[in-house]
Order: C-alpha cells, then sequence, then structure tokens
C-alpha cells in the first residue's frame, strides 16, 4: 500500500514546497508507521498491544495479558492464535455432519472447505514468515482467510433465506472469534507494508510479451472425439493430481475443441494447473448449476478453482442457468492466477474473483447482476465487459467487490477494456440501466482505468446496495476513461467514490504495484501492461 502525502495548501515565505517535503517526508513517514503501533522493538505488556487492535477483546480472550513482547512476538502470537482457533472451528464444523439434514448437506460442505481453506492461509502466514520477509504475501493470503469466512457466513452463500437446520451458521462458531483475530492479524501486519519494498521483478511500464505456456506440450490430452487419453476434463484433472504429487511440476491440460457438459473443481491441494483449448467458443465448458436449485455459491460454479498458480487460456467457461438466480461461470480462489483469452458467459454473478491476487487479460465477460463479483485482488486488462438483457424490470450491475475490512489488500481493478452491450441487449438498452458497480460489502473497493464506456452505461455510474451502506467506506475511483458515459460531473457524490487527476495515484493500482505481477505473470508468457 502507497503512503499517500497530504498535499500542502498554504504557502511560507522562502519555501517551496519542494523544500517542504525534504523536511517533513521523514517526519510523515514515522508518524505513519507509528500511529498505531509502537516502534518494533519496544516491548509491551500483550494486553497494552491488544489495545492497539481492531478487536482488542479477542485479543485479550486469546493471549496471556501480562507477557512482555515487542511488535513482530505480537503478531506471531496472534497469527499462532488466529491458526489454533480456526482448527478448532473447523473441528466444530465438522460435528455437524452426520446431523445435518439432506438440504443442508451443500452449505455444509461448501464451508467445511472455506473452513480448511483458512487454516491453510494461516498455515503459509506462519510457515513463510520465518523463511521469508514478504508482508504483502501475509496481507494477500490473510485477506483470504478472512473472505472465506466472511462469505460462509453470509446469506449470499447459500440463499436469500438462511437455511433454519444450519446452526453453525447462527453463532456456533463466533465463540471461535477467528474473523476478529483474523482482523487484528491484517491491522498488525499494514505497518509492514509502508517499509517493505514491493516486488516486482523488472518494471515492465510498458506491454510485457514473453513465451506463453500454449507452446508447452501437454501432459494429458482431453477429446471429446476419443483422440486423447480421456474424453471428459473431470477424470483428466483427477489423474493430474495423483501425478502432481509425484513430481511437483506445472501440470499442463490440452483440451481440444468439443461441448463438456460438467462441473469441475480443482482443490487447493493442486497448485500450477494450465488449462489450454483450442480458443474461444471452439473449446467450451458448460454447466446450469444456480443456487436456486439448491446448490452454494462454489458448487454453483461451472469451473471453481482453489490451487495456486492456475492458468486457463483459448477457452469459454459458462453456465446456462439464465436469469433469476446465483449461476457462476468461474469462481477463482487461486493465488498468482491467470484467465488468457477466455470468454466467461453467464447472468447473475457469472465470474466470482473470490480471493487472492489474479490477472484477466484479453477475455469477453458476458452478464447481468454483479457479473464480476469477490474480494480478491484482481486486474481485469484489455477485456471486453458484455452486458447482457436483465430480467424484464431489472438493470444491470457489472461489479460487486466485496472488502469486509480496510486493511485487506483487495479490489477489483479494470483497465483497458470496453464496456458494452450485447446484441440481445442493445435495442432496450436506452429503456435498462447499467451500472459500472455497487458495494457489496462495507469497504468495497473498485478502480476504472482507462477504459472505454459505450452508451449503456448510466451516467450516475453507481448503484446503492443497501440504503447508505459503505457510501463513506467504499473506494470508488476512475481515471481516464473515455466514450459517451465516461463523463464524471454526473456521477454519484458519494465520500468514498473519487476521480483520480494526479497520475501519481494510479501507480497503487497498476498490475505491477497492486498485484506484483512484473514476478509472477511473466512465467506464464501472457502479455501485460505493467503501468498505465
Amino acid at each position: 500500500m502507497l503512503l499517500n502525502i497530504p498535499k500542502f495548501n498554504s504557502t511560507f515565505p522562502r519555501m517551496n514546497l519542494k523544500h517542504l517535503l525534504i523536511l517533513f517526508l521523514p517526519l510523515l513517514l514515522l508518524l505513519q508507521i507509528h500511529g498505531a503501533f509502537a516502534d518494533d522493538h519496544e516491548r509491551r505488556s500483550l494486553g497494552k498491544w491488544c489495545s492497539d487492535v481492531p478487536h482488542p477483546e479477542s485479543c485479550t480472550k486469546s493471549l496471556p495479558r501480562h507477557e512482555m513482547v515487542d511488535r513482530p512476538t505480537f503478531y506471531g502470537l496472534s497469527l499462532e492464535a488466529s491458526l489454533t482457533n480456526a482448527i478448532a472451528a473447523r473441528n466444530h464444523l465438522r460435528g455437524f455432519k452426520k446431523n445435518l439434514a439432506k438440504s443442508d448437506y451443500q452449505a455444509w460442505y461448501g464451508c467445511e472447505n472455506l473452513y480448511t481453506n483458512t487454516v491453510l492461509q494461516l498455515n503459509r502466514t506462519i510457515l513463510f514468515r520465518k523463511a521469508i520477509d514478504s508482508p504483502y504475501d501475509y496481507q494477500t493470503w490473510l485477506s483470504a482467510a478472512l473472505t472465506n469466512l466472511d462469505v460462509c457466513g453470509s446469506r449470499i452463500f447459500t440463499s436469500d433465506v438462511m437455511l433454519p437446520d444450519v446452526k453453525f451458521f447462527n453463532g456456533s462458531l463466533t465463540k471461535y472469534n477467528v474473523s476478529q483475530l483474523i482482523s487484528n492479524c491484517l491491522a498488525i501486519n499494514e505497518p509492514n507494508l509502508i517499509t517493505a519494498n514491493q516486488p516486482t521483478a523488472l518494471l515492465r511500464e510498458k506491454e510485457y510479451r514473453g513465451r506463453i505456456l500454449a507452446t508447452v506440450k501437454p501432459d494429458i490430452i482431453v477429446a471429446k472425439d476419443g483422440s486423447g487419453k480421456y474424453s471428459t476434463i473431470g477424470p483428466a484433472v483427477r489423474a493430474g493430481a495423483r501425478r502432481a504429487r509425484v513430481d511437483g511440476r506445472r501440470l499442463v491440460i490440452y483440451v481440444k475443441k468439443g461441448v463438456y457438459n460438467e462441473n469441475i473443481n480443482i482443490p487447493s491441494s493442486m497448485r500450477d494447473v494450465t488449462l489450454i483449448g483450442d480458443g474461444k467458443g471452439k473449446t467450451i465448458i458448460t454447466g446450469r448449476n444456480s443456487v436456486k436449485d439448491g446448490y452454494t455459491l462454489i458448487t454453483s460454479a461451472t469451473l471453481a478453482v482453489f490451487g495456486d498458480g492456475f492458468v486457463a487460456m483459448d477457452l469459454t467457461i459458462r453456465n446456462t442457468y439464465g436469469l433469476g438466480s446465483q449461476a457462476l461461470a468461474l469462481l477463482l480462489a487461486s493465488d498468482n492466477s491467470v484467465i488468457y483469452r477466455a470468454s466467461l458467459e453467464g447472468y447473475q454473478d457469472t465470474l466470482c474473483v473470490f480471493s487472492q491476487r489474479q490477472f484477466y487479460r484479453e477475455c469477453d465477460i458476458y452478464g447481468t447482476v454483479d457479473f464480476i463479483f469477490g474480494n480478491a485482488a484482481a486486474v481485469i486488462q484489455k477485456c471486453n465487459i458484455i452486458a447482457r438483457k436483465p430480467a424484464k424490470g431489472g438493470a444491470n450491475v457489472i461489479t460487486a467487490q466485496g472488502r469486509t475490512d480496510p486493511n485487506q489488500n483487495t479490489g477489483i481493478v479494470i483497465q483497458f477494456c470496453n464496456i458494452i452491450s450485447s446484441p440481445e441487449f442493445w435495442p432496450v438498452h436506452r429503456t435498462v440501466s447499467t451500472y459500472l458497480g455497487r458495494p457489496w460489502k462495507i469497504y468495497s473497493r473498485t478502480v476504472f482505468l482507462q477504459n472505454y464506456f459505450s452508451s449503456i452505461v448510466h451516467l450516475k455510474g453507481y448503484l446503492e446496495f443497501r440504503g447508505t451502506l459503505g457510501l463513506d467506506t467504499l473506494y470508488y475511483a476512475e481515471f481516464r476513461n473515455t466514450g459517451p458515459s465516461s463523463l464524471g460531473r454526473f456521477r454519484v457524490k458519494w465520500p468514498g467514490y473519487h476521480v483520480i487527476v494526479r497520475p501519481s495515484l494510479v501507480k497503487q493500482f497498476t498490475v505491477n504495484s497492486f498485484i506484483a505481477g512484473g514476478v509472477w505473470i511473466t512465467t506464464t508468457g501472457v502479455p501485460f501492461t505493467g503501468g498505465f
């Protein structure tokens, strides 16, 4: 996270702005770093440290109060307390399995997987903290851990009405305070981001193009015509999981042209999986699961990916359920993941950018309501974002970002994209409103950089989600967008909405800074622009 230096509005005799910055910049940095916490080397009682975090009561309940420690030790103890309680909560959750009603199984299964993933994220934060110094990674993994729990406990996870028999949604897990403990860890780590150097390898302000993974010989071939080892994708993924455990290499699955009617899950245990097709509209993975039909947010997805390092290119991922329910095409919770030259097709909630660092390039994304949503750190670059015809009397909303904690390093950045109409929507687009976004959660963050807004976009730009919720705590921003609907003077007047004028404020939302893409996207060969 970049430090925003306040602008000096007053003038001082015999001193210009440059002199003032030179004089006061060190002081400003110190104040920023020490604002929430004392010096790293200061030893304080754990009770004193706990008084500085967002949830002091949960902190004092989980840690001994009188031990004298410095801040790094306090951070380590807080992480360990979060992990201990997360494991206890997950085990408690597992105890519900044998007494579940059949109608509640999908919800239980989804939550059990989310709690397990939270344990994984906390585990690796503790493990790598002892080996390397990467506060950006820690913040990403902690953000994902918190997102898992937020989604599990929300109404949007299963349906508009809570399942009455699922007791763990209604408080039996709250006694473990896992969400609050993780929120404390995010706050403790936040000052480290100010002093750390963001890993960027070579800073690539211009477009990068390298040797693409599609030129790599595939490990497994899937073909409907029988010319591959498998005729469907699911068995190929399961076979690849066994192989990956043996040699640890990237697994490349080539899926030949054809329509594959199946739902696929790539779990956290499967890292570095690549799916390569024959092109948009040629290799098609399709499903029609929906929340209305009893599936959850996760199990409705035609493709759900939790394994890190996932890459997909040259294919279509589709959910054909239609209007009237959450019905995901792609749910992505993979750190350092790339989607390239793909068509993502659905209606409500087409693309769930669920968590961690993600990059989308040269994709077509179709939908109606909240069709790009979630709480990842996601950059969508040079894509076509295509609004479809919504239900009668309804409206289109493109984004619904779900940041619940101000210290999560998450948000949706849309850059160099075209926001346009599908053919069936165009004849009625003047009678139906299409908005750029609405705040799903209180700290929602969405940034539009250098896009083309066609006339389908409502000049107001954004829509309220639940009255005034989040309007003063969200961060929505625009920078150098073009097109007939890019006129900022008609936009909402919310405290959290901004028109960025100074280019220096844009850097924090670029591929290189926001997701450190200069380090890991290069390994895929997928082109990207690191700056603006």
